[in-house]
Formats: C-alpha cells, sequence, structure tokens
C-alpha cells in the first residue's frame, strides 16, 4: 500500500512508521458509550478496544450527536474547519477529540451541527428524519477529507452498517478519491441487513452519487437508491457478525431483498460472531448485582433473583422460574410470538420485560402485565444498570427472534447463568448449544416457543440437571480474542486485495 498524503493540519493524531501495519479506520453511526441505540455501539467498541489492546493503531469516527457530551463533556477541536462539498452545498465540519481519553482507540468525533446536533440519531417521535441520506452521506465524506489530515501512513478503512458504506462508493468512483485511496484497503461488516438505508432516487444529487451508479449492479435496488448494497458492491471484504447469519444473507428466505449481491461476493464474505467483554459481563466481580456469584459457587444467583422479583412488584418464590427479555421491542426480535404464548399467558411461572421500542408491543406487553400481575413486570426505561440485575436475577432468557445476525444477550446471559430460549438462527444458533446452554427451536410459531419453554422447564424442575447446565453455560469464552483473530485474517486478504488493484 502506497501512504496516503498529508495536508497541513496541525499534529496528527496518528504517526505509523515505516513499513508499519496500517491505522484501523472505524466509521460508525454509533460507538459505546457515546452514542447507541442497539448492539452497534457495543460491537464495533468492542472490536476496536481488543485491536489496540492486540497492539494496533485504531481510529473511530463518530458522528458529534448532541447526546456525545453527556458522556464527554471536555472536547477539544483538532486543527482547523474543513469545507466539505457534497451535492449542490458546502458544508463546515470540525474535528473533536476527548480532552483527556482513556486508553483505547482514539475517538474522533465529526461535527457537523446542521446534521446531527439533534435529540435522536436517526430520528424522533417514531419517525426517521427526512435527511438520513444527506446526513450520513456528509459524514461518510467528511472523514475522507479528514482521513489523510490526521494519519500519517498506510490505512484500512473499516465501514460499518448502511449509514458509512458510501464511504466506500467515494472511494471508488470520485476521481481525487480514486487516486488517494487506490492503495487502501475497505472492510464493510453488516450488523442488520434488515436496515439498508434506503431512498428515494431524487437524493443521487444531494448526495453527491455519480449518476451513473443508479443502476442495478451498484446502488439501484427496486427504483430506490439502496446505500448497503452500494457498500456492497465496492467493498474488498464484507463481513458479518455470525457464521449461520453469513449463510441465510445468501438465500432469498434470509437475504432482505439483497441475497444475491451477497452471492456474487463469493469468498469475499464471511460470518464472524461478535463477542462481549468479559470483565464487565462477569458475576463474580458485577457492581451492579446484589449479590456476587461464580460457577463455583452460585449460592449469590438466588439473592440476585429475589431482589429481582422485589424491583418488579413479583412475589418472592425461589422454586418459580423466572425468565427474562431484554432488547428493543420490535418485531424482530420475536415478541409477537411471546405475546400469543400459550405458556406466557398461563403458565406459573415469572416474565420480566426491559427496553422499549414500537408502541404496539409495548402497550400490549404493559396489559399482559396489567391482567397477570402477580406474574408479569415490565420496565420500559432501559438502563444499563438494570440490565446487569436482569441477566443475573434470571433463570431462563427469552430470544425467539425473527431473525439475529449475532445477538449479545444470549451471550451475556449465558455468562450469568441465565439459560436463553432461542430460535435456531444467526448467532443464536452459532452461541448456543441446546440442552447445554441453553434450548433452541426451529419454527417462528408461538407453539414452537412454547415447546422451547417446555423443554427448558422439564430441566429446570430437576436441580441436578439444571445446575450443570448453568455451569456449561457460564463456563463458555465469548471474548472478543477469538473473533479480533478472524477480523485480522480478514483484513489481510482485504490488503492483499487492494495491492493487487495498485
Amino acid at each position: 500500500m502506497t501512504a496516503l498524503p498529508t495536508p497541513s493540519f496541525g499534529s496528527p493524531l496518528v504517526r505509523v512508521p515505516e513499513h508499519g501495519a496500517p491505522t484501523i479506520v472505524h466509521l460508525t453511526a454509533e460507538y459505546h458509550p457515546f452514542a447507541r441505540s442497539g448492539g452497534l455501539a457495543e460491537a464495533v467498541m468492542g472490536l476496536a478496544t481488543n485491536q489496540v489492546a492486540g497492539g494496533a493503531n485504531v481510529v473511530v469516527f463518530l458522528p458529534l450527536y448532541r447526546g456525545v457530551r453527556d458522556h464527554a463533556p471536555d472536547l477539544a477541536p483538532i486543527g482547523r474547519p474543513i469545507d466539505v462539498d457534497l451535492g449542490f452545498r458546502t458544508e463546515e465540519v470540525r474535528f473533536f477529540r476527548e480532552v483527556h481519553p482513556p486508553a483505547g482507540p482514539k475517538v474522533v468525533f465529526v461535527d457537523i451541527p446542521g446534521a446531527f446536533a439533534r435529540a435522536g440519531l436517526y430520528g424522533e417521535g417514531g419517525r426517521d428524519y427526512a435527511d438520513n441520506a444527506r446526513r450520513f452521506a456528509l459524514f461518510s465524506r467528511a472523514v475522507l477529507d479528514a482521513i489523510p489530515r490526521l494519519i500519517v501512513g498506510p490505512v484500512l478503512v473499516h465501514a460499518h452498517d448502511w449509514h458509512t458504506a458510501l464511504a466506500l462508493v467515494y472511494m471508488r468512483t470520485y476521481d481525487e478519491l480514486r487516486a488517494r485511496y487506490r492503495g487502501t484497503p475497505t472492510v464493510l461488516s453488516v450488523h442488520n441487513a434488515g436496515y439498508q438505508g434506503h431512498f428515494p432516487a431524487s437524493m443521487m444529487g444531494e448526495c453527491g452519487i455519480p449518476p451513473e451508479l443508479f443502476d442495478w449492479r451498484y446502488l439501484e435496488w427496486y427504483g430506490r437508491l439502496n446505500f448497503l448494497k452500494g457498500g456492497l458492491t465496492f467493498a474488498d471484504m464484507v463481513v458479518t457478525v455470525s457464521p449461520t447469519h453469513a449463510l441465510e444473507l445468501r438465500t432469498a428466505g434470509g437475504g432482505f431483498g439483497l441475497h444475491e449481491t451477497f452471492q456474487y461476493l463469493g469468498n469475499r464474505f464471511t460470518g464472524i460472531a461478535n463477542g462481549i467483554d468479559q470483565a464487565v459481563w462477569d458475576p463474580s466481580t458485577d457492581p451492579h448485582i446484589t449479590a456476587r456469584y461464580s460457577v463455583d459457587d452460585l449460592s449469590g444467583k438466588a439473592r440476585c433473583k429475589s431482589a429481582l422479583q422485589r424491583l418488579f412488584g413479583l412475589p418472592q418464590r425461589k422454586r418459580t422460574p423466572l425468565f427474562g427479555f431484554t432488547g428493543r421491542m420490535v418485531a424482530q426480535k420475536g415478541l409477537d410470538l411471546i405475546l400469543a404464548s400459550h405458556q406466557v399467558w398461563t403458565l406459573d411461572a415469572q416474565f420480566v420485560f426491559l427496553g422499549s421500542g414500537e408502541a404496539r408491543l409495548e402497550q400490549a406487553l404493559l396489559a399482559l402485565a396489567k391482567a397477570r400481575p402477580r406474574h408479569v413486570g415490565v420496565q420500559l426505561a432501559f438502563t444499563d444498570r438494570l440490565e446487569h440485575r436482569l441477566m443475573a436475577g434470571a433463570d431462563l432468557f427469552l430470544m425467539p427472534s425473527q431473525y439475529e445476525p449475532c445477538g449479545l444477550t444470549q451471550l451475556r446471559a449465558q455468562r450469568y447463568g441465565a439459560l436463553p430460549i432461542g430460535r435456531r438462527v444467526g448467532g443464536i444458533a452459532d452461541t448456543v448449544e441446546d440442552d447445554a446452554g441453553g434450548f433452541l427451536f426451529d419454527e417462528f410459531k408461538p407453539g414452537a416457543l412454547d415447546w422451547g419453554i417446555a423443554r427448558a422447564l422439564a430441566r429446570f424442575a430437576d436441580p441436578a440437571q439444571w445446575t450443570p447446565r448453568m455451569q456449561t453455560a457460564m463456563r463458555r469464552d465469548f471474548s472478543w480474542g477469538i473473533a479480533a483473530e478472524r477480523y485480522a485474517d480478514v483484513y489481510r486478504r482485504a490488503i492483499g486485495i487492494a495491492r493487487d488493484r495498485e
């Protein structure tokens, strides 16, 4: 790879030694703890942090949303503002970093006030912002102008999801960027292909997309723009977040209309399961839970269960099975199956729900809690602390997902000895061992979920069968180390493709 030119911009953030490995540059719309709506934020943070621990230079670019300052109130500018031309307008863009950043990846906040100084990440009141296409196009374009100003030496650009996919399109279609980034390897991670960045074709000019790319081979998708498709087309390597989901995306039923594109990628497309920070998700050291416990001493889990029952206003019954659910309350997560489940409505068990999402599902769960007040608790106001307490107090976790690219809940739950009951899809299939660390079912039907619940309860009823299964789950290794090694192999392949392009 050739080194990138370095226009004057003050002192660079990273200066790669001659013949050194490229700086890994992550482009993302979310990054924990600064901006988070789901698993994307933690997945990018986990990977980037592990890469730094392994000795890599890593820089993360994130939009400067209004909410960022809740976590990083003291920011310092990096260099001077720059003017970014996109479509029919020029925007002034500034770049910031934390004044006292913690050890780990260097995070650069991209300040475009007109686009990101808003209450939400993607929208408000259940509606997307009307200008999301331009917002994230502008972010992607600005980062490409900033990289050679902030990083001396070669880089590898790793974009995440549709929000940043246009960066890979611009790199290969703008003359100036094509020359600058000719030897730069690119990787695109698809965290959730159910969200692709569909926009009207009229946004082509506004986003600075060359008109010849509105073609079925590039960004056109049933008469609309598809940002994710564009990124897939131009990326050197593509990764999704579990091996099984990589297979699903190549099928007509599981590819969200892009199965032919995923098929076309051939061996440039692979699946790598996400990890979790096992130091954070560890019941033996967790500061958020009522009592700590471990695989060798499970006694504290009973106290955690009692505390969770009190917290949700449920009777404190030690041997009553307690099912947990946490996450976005959307159709993808299988809440319609839960609400239609005979077991959930009739079983002498307890069910605790944490999270927010679609109004119809929130209201349906609140109605269920009202109908079964001694059996069902619902908390719509999500907090990290409450999620830890839910993991520690639950016996089982419901994950009847319609699809699940990877999923983090089943990884955390197993660490806390709460066995998942999940559909055999995506990352759930890859990370839950049936009748060992959890229980799997296949059909997306309420009856199939009920069958899974019945199988789990048969084991739960006998402590001699249940305890070994808890211990098996708690011993699983879901650390980022394994995933990071596999990403390193993807990077090596991307570097080879980029070298052949020079």
